[in-house]
Formats: C-alpha cells, sequence, structure tokens
C-alpha cells in the first residue's frame, strides 16, 4: 500500500463550488509544484487549500520522513458543510432566504510513483501511412 497522509479543514467558510474551482488546478501536481500555482492564483479559495497543503505534506513528512520534492497531490476534494440560512428582508412584506455555505476541504499526499522513463528507440513507430501506401 503506497504510504499517504492526509489533511482536512473544516467548516470553512467558503462555498464548496469556489473551492473546487481553484482546486482543479493543483489535483495531481506535485506538492512543491501546487503551491506555487495556489502562491499566484487570485482566487480567495487559495488562502485555506495553501494551509491543507502544507498541513498534508507536513504530516506526511512526520510520519514517514519524506522530502517534499517527493510528494505529489493524490486526493483532493471540497465537501459541503453545515449551512448558514439567513434571511434578507424584501419589498411587501417579503423575505429572500441567504445561504452561506461552508466546506470541508481534503487533500492526501502521498509519495510519487517511480516514473518509467523512455528511451526514443523504445517509443512505437507512428504509423503514418507511406506516400506509396495511398492507393487513389
Amino acid at each position: 500500500m503506497a504510504q499517504e497522509a492526509r489533511a482536512v479543514a473544516k467548516y470553512v467558510r467558503m462555498s464548496p463550488t469556489k473551492v473546487r474551482r481553484v482546486m482543479g488546478l493543483i489535483r495531481g501536481k506535485d506538492v512543491l509544484k501546487a503551491m506555487d500555482i495556489l502562491k499566484f492564483t487570485p482566487n480567495i479559495a487559495s488562502e485555506p487549500l495553501t494551509k491543507v497543503l502544507k498541513s498534508a505534506a507536513a504530516n506526511h513528512m512526520d510520519r514517514f520522513g519524506t522530502d517534499p520534492e517527493e510528494l505529489h497531490i493524490s486526493a483532493c476534494f471540497a465537501d459541503g458543510g453545515p449551512v448558514l440560512k439567513r434571511v434578507q428582508p424584501r419589498a411587501m412584506g417579503r423575505a429572500y432566504r441567504i445561504l452561506k455555505r461552508t466546506s470541508h476541504i481534503t487533500i492526501v499526499v502521498s509519495e510519487k510513483p517511480p516514473t518509467m522513463r523512455r528511451t526514443p528507440s523504445a517509443r512505437p513507430a507512428a504509423s503514418r501511412p507511406t506516400e506509396h501506401q495511398h492507393s487513389h
């Protein structure tokens, strides 16, 4: 089984949809590359995501003593938390409901799988038809 560590931030006062939009940028990336992406992403959701990612990487380093360069994000998701319901008064005695959503953010990091480098000679030849194979 692959060694993995996780970190969870619960009750983050942000809509899960907004968190998922930024989360799509870092899914499956290396931890250090994901940190750089989050640092330069202008969305407000990048702040809690950075905290959770740092925590997950620190958890993995504490448990298994791995370098951060060897870690990648193996899973990340944002689930909906409890919804705070508020009321906005409207004209003629009506009231509109305002939903203030919360998120539970989870990030799982694990060691990168050993990559198999393919040499150019090992690649299969492209299956392009040559000139003499065309019959018109």
